[in-house]
């Protein structure tokens, strides 16, 4: 059965930094393409950054490019969501999905998706 198990959320100052995980379990991270999303109440699911499967590719919402950062630990079967210079708007529950076949030139859309995590709620407040 595939899952998708997301950790580390919590509150931070803004300018701080926090390191998300995205733990896999029932397929290999390696061979699906992953995308880090987040949502607030009463607005849709955003992309906010992905991670192909093949010669890993990266994409960056223009919002948070220059401050996050996307990895893989294959060892751990974790993708990685570096966030840092934190700033309030970036609160929300954060999500990470995983597709076989995505279009890597659309992978900031969710509807590219087809397995979700439960979501850790990201909070940057001073």
């Amino acid at each position: 059965q595939l899952q998708l198990v997301e950790s580390g959320g919590e509150l931070v100052q803004p300018g701080g930094s926090l390191r998300l995980s995205c733990a896999a379990s029932g397929f290999r991270v390696d061979e699906y393409e992953i995308g880090w999303f987040r949502q607030i109440p009463g607005k849709e699911r955003e992309g906010v950054s992905c991670l192909s499967s093949r010669r890993d590719r990266v994409n960056y919402a223009d919002s948070v490019k220059g401050r996050f950062t996307i990895s893989r630990d294959n060892a751990k079967n974790t993708v990685y969501l570096q966030m840092d210079s934190l700033k309030p708007e970036d609160t929300g529950v954060y999500y990470c999905g995983a597709s076989l076949f995505v279009n890597h030139a659309m992978c900031l859309g969710k509807d590219e998706y087809d397995y979700w995590g439960q979501g850790t709620q990201v909070t940057v407040s001073s």
